[in-house]
């Protein structure tokens, strides 16, 4: 099986965290829980077909990996998935290539307000429970080392407690259009599966 590497923007760019003047610190700051996460992987024979491509289903579970990696970093809980949207696959990968892939949150269940007209107002909060992830995977040659990208796509994702339930998570706030674009097409997403179910 491959190894999983997590790596920063700067490492992946051969920049020592020593070199940028980076401490390292115990714990995480509030804004870095939704940086996107980096995952490399080398495409092994036991991950090609006989075409000597690599397996979409190799792949997938490359992109849930970091789906889950980067959901987690943004709540701390455990994560479960509970849907894909439809990937896309661009182009193939092949034995020796570099997978890099980049998943960032990018949307959660919007919190809701419910007003119930008795004799007293009564305001009930719903909290996010569902977490959307954005992956990209792009494939990297040892010779050229330009990213090409092969699929992206949607995943879904859950917080849960000890005892398996669901549970409650931050709420994210798109900054920015190219994080505006990206929420309200989690959302259709979303949306269009919750469609589909019904």
């Amino acid at each position: 099986n491959a190894t999983v590497k997590s790596v920063s923007f700067g490492t992946l760019c051969g920049v020592d965290s020593r070199e940028r003047g980076i401490r390292h610190r115990p714990y995480m700051d509030e804004s870095e829980k939704s940086d996107p996460v980096i995952q490399l992987n080398e495409v092994f024979p036991g991950d090609t077909n006989a075409l000597n491509t690599l397996f979409g289903g190799r792949l997938m579970s490359i992109m849930d990996t970091a789906a889950g990696m980067a959901a987690s970093k943004f709540c701390s809980e455990d994560v479960v998935t509970i849907s894909v949207d439809a990937l896309k696959f661009k182009r193939p990968a092949y034995q020796g290539d570099i997978i890099r892939t980049i998943a960032r949150v990018v949307w959660t269940s919007p919190r809701t307000i419910g007003e119930v007209h008795t004799t007293l107002a009564i305001v009930v909060w719903t909290s996010p429970r569902t977490i959307g992830v954005h992956v990209t995977s792009c494939r990297l040659s040892r010779k050229e080392w330009n990213p090409e990208e092969i699929c992206s796509g949607f995943f879904f994702m859950v917080a849960v407690d000890g005892s398996m339930k669901p549970t409650a998570v931050p709420q994210f706030t798109p900054s920015g259009e190219e994080e505006s674009r990206l929420y309200h097409m989690a959302m259709q997403a979303r949306d269009g599966m919750r469609g589909e179910d019904s």
